[in-house]
């Protein structure tokens, strides 16, 4: 039987699970739950918070992020996250408490696999970031180093927010 003393050294927290989500979890997802995870561990919330990272199509299942993702996460002192390209699986609905696409496509899609009742998990990353005239988070794939900087400017700012 617990006394009230024993209430005082038990810490009970709630861990939010948040799943970041792009198209083929090899650049924008990863980037993005690279600085939430620095950025929670900058604010002593790494205990409350658990980001993994997931893509609507995953073309490149099991892949690691690409290496240009990997080199703007570092030229500003951020640690990649350790994952493989993954496809968003119906248990993700469940588990994650929040589930935050990159792009209004990767939105669109995430509503057709979600579950009504879970539809509500769903957002923009950027619908968190304060002070940006965009909401998506351009795919770099394409692009040249530039378009990673870019991309790590915003998931920046979704995640601060």
């Amino acid at each position: 039987m617990l006394h009230r003393k024993d209430l005082n050294t038990i810490k009970l927290v709630a861990m939010t699970k948040l799943l970041m989500v792009c198209m083929a979890n090899i650049c924008r997802s990863p980037m993005a739950c690279s600085v939430a995870q620095k950025l929670a561990a900058d604010t002593n919330l790494s205990h409350q918070l658990k980001f993994e990272s997931a893509g609507t199509h995953a073309y490149h299942l099991g892949e690691k992020p690409d290496r240009r993702a990997e080199i703007a996460l570092s030229s500003r002192g951020y640690e990649l996250v350790r994952t493989r390209s993954r496809r968003v699986s119906a248990k993700d609905f469940e588990d994650f408490d929040l589930i935050l696409a990159m792009d209004a496509n990767n939105l669109a899609d995430l509503r057709r696999l979600c579950p009504h009742f879970h539809l509500a998990k769903l957002r923009l990353l950027l619908d968190f970031a304060e002070g940006l005239n965009v909401n998506e988070i351009p795919d770099p794939y394409y692009g040249n180093a530039e378009g990673f900087e870019r991309v790590l400017d915003l998931c920046e700012a979704g995640a601060r927010g």
